[in-house]
């Protein structure tokens, strides 16, 4: 059949017509190379594993969340560098622990000389690259918890650098963070792939849900690490409909992804930045201040229905993001690319994770603080047990956040009139703390009965005792090493400090 041609009149017809057709059409996705996936990275602030439904988690109700994961791959072993916003969010953007990356401090502004990834992927990629929503706290102190003397002080020394490390910055409440995604994707270059480090601030306390996101309290399910408290099913179920807050919020992300046609060639990474504020999670090394969600959602590269309980850092985030790109990983960057795990090819899994814990928020030191402000902690965790090394056990501890609400009230409360079960009156109440703590996960996943020192558990302590202070040693941290009982008369197992279960020696 030969080939037929529009006549000069059906041209001059037609071509109009076809122009219009195209002007209204939606925004169709840039001609960017498949080895160069757009990038979403979405930050939830203070989000425990497992606050998604998708996890099996009945309080909570996350359904975009959950087609996310249905579409992707999520993970339950993902953990945080450390239980607090600033020295987190520094792990996710250098591929590196905060020590290593001088970010312990909480007011700490990120070194110039530390490079993040959305800098390699602007200059090794050929990103656009820009950050949204929340305060991502790599500035130094901002003016809402520090004062003119600080700021002064910053930009004396030119120590705000995140204008100059990415092409769009804004900051903002999560209603105002879609909106600055939609500024930043309009003002992408069509040429150019990109990179989006969006931030909410649900369910960071103070936890204020609409009605229409509270769960019932008393239909909430308790781990063994809260007593059943009215005050703790109360702000339980305040923070589950900040939870939910977030997940309609994600959901208006995907609709702007939809709507200008980038699903299919971007990659979306949703993760927490740590833990939430009640006892036992953020600012603490127990599972519930650093074991964080994490979903992936990558068309025609991860395949749908994954799951994974395969230990992952989120120092591993920012190399995994670069590979993805076709990008090298930064030459100081110590975490590790699951990217061959996204896509179902070889992955050497981690046997260790790390964590920290340093100062938190802009509080000076005080004679009578508790925890919450001030504390030097360190820990390993591997599969089935976690070593923690806590270097100011005379500080008391008290939950960050929340230790003016009603659920530490009551708890309190309980353990003065002798009414907390003995686990958590020796968990929350005893000072000072033991140095050194042990636990058997998979016994006990709520992390109440300290096995450090004990003889039947001595190779598994001293393995986890020396992972760590390698880690330290690699990292450069400023604190002493654990004991590895090789001074004369020391032995791994006998150096617990005095334990949960009370029968440890010191």
């Amino acid at each position: 059949m030969k080939p037929r041609f529009l006549s000069p009149l059906a041209f001059l017809v037609v071509w109009p017509l076809a122009a219009l057709l195209h002007a209204a059409a939606p925004a169709r996705p840039s001609a960017v190379s498949p080895s160069k996936p757009n990038i979403l990275f979405v930050l939830s602030d203070d989000h425990s594993y497992p606050f998604l439904s998708c996890y099996g988690d009945t309080n909570v109700r996350t359904p975009t969340l959950d087609r996310l994961a249905a579409d992707g791959m999520k993970f339950h072993r993902f953990f945080t560098a450390a239980p607090q916003c600033v020295p987190s969010r520094a792990a996710y953007l250098t591929g590196r622990s905060a020590v290593a990356a001088r970010m312990t401090r909480f007011s700490s502004p990120l070194p110039r000389d530390e490079v993040t990834f959305m800098e390699l992927l602007r200059e090794k990629g050929g990103y656009h690259t820009g950050i949204a929503g929340r305060a991502y706290h790599l500035d130094g102190s901002n003016s809402a918890n520090a004062g003119p003397t600080m700021q002064n002080l910053l930009e004396k020394n030119s120590l705000k650098t995140f204008d100059r490390r990415v092409d769009f910055l804004r900051q903002g409440s999560d209603k105002q963070a879609i909106e600055q995604m939609r500024e930043f994707l309009a003002q992408k270059p069509a040429d150019k792939p990109f990179c989006l480090w969006l931030n909410f601030s649900d369910p960071h306390h103070a936890w204020t849900p609409e009605p229409e996101f509270r769960p019932d309290p008393a239909t909430l399910k308790l781990p063994a690490h809260w007593p059943d408290l009215p005050g703790v099913r109360a702000q339980l179920a305040d923070y589950c409909g900040e939870v939910n807050r977030v997940d309609r919020s994600m959901k208006s992300v995907l609709d702007l992804l939809a709507e200008r046609g980038l699903t299919p060639n971007t990659l979306v990474i949703f993760a927490g930045d740590n833990g939430m504020a009640f006892p036992h999670g953020k600012g603490s090394l127990y599972d519930p201040g650093c074991n964080v969600p994490l979903v992936v959602r990558w068309p025609g590269v991860v395949k749908p229905g994954g799951d994974s309980r395969e230990l992952l850092s989120n120092e591993d985030i920012a190399p995994t993001i670069l590979a993805a790109a076709g990008v090298s990983a930064g030459p100081k960057m110590s975490g590790l690319s699951f990217l061959g795990l996204l896509k179902g090819e070889g992955h050497i899994p981690r046997a260790h994770v790390f964590f920290e814990r340093g100062p938190h928020g802009s509080a000076p030191v005080t004679v009578n603080m508790a925890n919450s402000g001030y504390d030097l902690s360190r820990a390993v965790r591997s599969e089935r047990y976690k070593f923690i090394y806590n270097c100011t056990p005379w500080i008391p501890y008290s939950p960050v956040d929340s230790a003016g609400g009603a659920a530490w009230r009551e708890m309190t409360a309980a353990n003065a009139d002798g009414q907390l079960a003995a686990g958590l009156r020796t968990t929350y109440f005893t000072t000072p703390r033991p140095v050194y703590e042990l636990y058997d996960l998979e016994a006990d996943p709520s992390e109440l009965t300290n096995l450090s020192g004990q003889p039947a558990l001595h190779d598994v302590e001293f393995a986890l005792r020396t992972a760590l202070a390698e880690k330290m040693i690699l990292d450069f941290d400023y604190l002493p090493l654990p004991d590895l009982g090789d001074r004369a008369g020391a032995g791994a197992g006998k150096a617990g400090g005095k334990g949960k279960a009370g029968k440890n020696k010191k």
